[in-house]
């Protein structure tokens, strides 16, 4: 099997922070660099070859190349990417698959977190404590409460 090397697509969301570049060597002008999408076929933020060419490209020139299980799937359904979350991230709602492809054209999202490192204290939300009604979700937003209702799970290195 061929090894491929992948340079990442980096973001620079208000919440990153300095450690992919200052711990992890990612090579990135943006400050600050928030995310570097190491496996990425998306169209947001694509891994590229050394010869400047999309992972995606590589794979539609080399059928076969991820496999059988791959075949199908119609897109990648892979993204890995390192995150460097300095401060909070946004609370985000993730679609399931067949909401996204119809209203967004591409895949949902299902995550899967490894932890590399953190700061004590450090933790994930995932989902609520109890279920909220929708009147209960838009006011605890305008009150800036959300968070007191969201199930808050401590992490740690790995």
């Amino acid at each position: 099997m061929k090894t491929i090397q992948l340079t990442p697509s980096c973001k620079d969301y208000l919440w990153g922070g300095e450690k992919l570049r200052t711990e992890y060597g990612i090579q990135s002008e943006l400050h600050p660099l928030s995310e570097a999408w190491m496996l990425s076929c998306h169209p947001d933020g694509p891994s590229y070859l050394p010869d400047g060419s999309t992972f995606q490209q590589y794979i539609n020139a080399h059928p076969g190349c991820l496999g059988t299980h791959c075949e199908k799937f119609s897109e990648f359904p892979v993204l890995a990417k390192l995150i460097d979350a300095k401060k909070d991230l946004s609370i985000q709602v993730h679609p399931s698959n067949e909401y996204a492809l119809e209203h967004e054209h591409q895949y949902g999202k299902t995550e899967m977190w490894y932890v590399l490192e953190a700061e004590p204290g450090a933790s994930l939300y995932y989902g609520f404590t109890h279920e909220i009604s929708k009147e209960e979700f838009e006011r605890r937003i305008q009150d800036n409460t959300l968070t007191d209702v969201l199930n808050a799970v401590p992490v740690h290195k790995g």
